[in-house]
């Protein structure tokens, strides 16, 4: 049964079979060195997601929220610091897109109403700080303000999406605090050489991944 209507041959069911197809390509290319093949297939994964949105008439805010996390995808494929910071700048529009788009689509009194909601906030915003805490030692100072920036994003875009009705964004901005989490553990709390960092690696991809379809697909049927 495919995720929206028609076959495999439909324009939507077609782009999202494609970006799944390129999500697992890339977990294929993840140990290999930095190339624009790679480069390319990372970047199409989430961005045929943007893809999807459009042909679904979604919120053009999640489709430019999408461009923006396709574009640090595009940079972070890359080595340097260079590219790095640009990927976190990238990321960092992204998760503020999308926080604009949760607080104007969502409710701040559901976060009363279902306590669950309130608790995983709680639960988000005590994580944040923690790993503020826990990184600014090990960062240089040219790299503490931005990376505090990024946290304090992130974490506006998991509190904001618990503000949306249904299951399915809130999920997705979990595991997107989730993949993050691991990728600063193992960029910057472990040694390169680490047995941890390499499964830590096809763990931030599978989750960031998971995290942004479970988004998609929660605000396009929600739309």
């Amino acid at each position: 049964m495919m995720p929206f209507p028609g076959g495999i041959e439909s324009h939507s069911n077609g782009t999202l079979a494609l970006s799944v197809v390129a999500a697992l390509y890339y977990l294929y290319l993840l140990d290999r060195p930095a190339s624009w093949r790679r480069t390319a297939v990372k970047t199409a994964a989430v961005g045929l997601l943007a893809v999807l949105v459009f042909l679904e008439h979604g919120p053009w805010l999640l489709t430019l929220a999408l461009i923006a996390c396709a574009a640090g995808d595009a940079l972070l494929s890359r080595d340097g610091p260079r590219a790095f910071l640009g990927g976190l700048g990238a990321f960092l529009i992204g998760h503020l897109l999308y926080a604009g788009l949760f607080f104007t689509a969502g409710s701040p009194n559901l976060l009363m109403s279902e306590p669950w909601r309130l608790l995983v906030a709680g639960i988000a915003a005590v994580f944040a700080g923690f790993m503020v805490l826990k990184l600014r030692p090990a960062l240089d100072a040219s790299m503490r303000l931005p990376v505090t920036a990024y946290i304090a994003a992130i974490l506006a875009m998991a509190v904001s999406a618990l503000t949306v009705g249904g299951i399915w964004i809130a999920a997705g901005a979990v595991l997107f605090m989730a993949s993050d989490a691991i990728l600063a553990t193992e960029r910057f709390l472990l040694s390169p050489m680490s047995s941890a960092a390499r499964i830590m690696q096809p763990a931030v991809w599978i989750l960031y991944y998971l995290a942004q379809t479970a988004i998609v697909l929660g605000a396009v049927y929600a739309g």
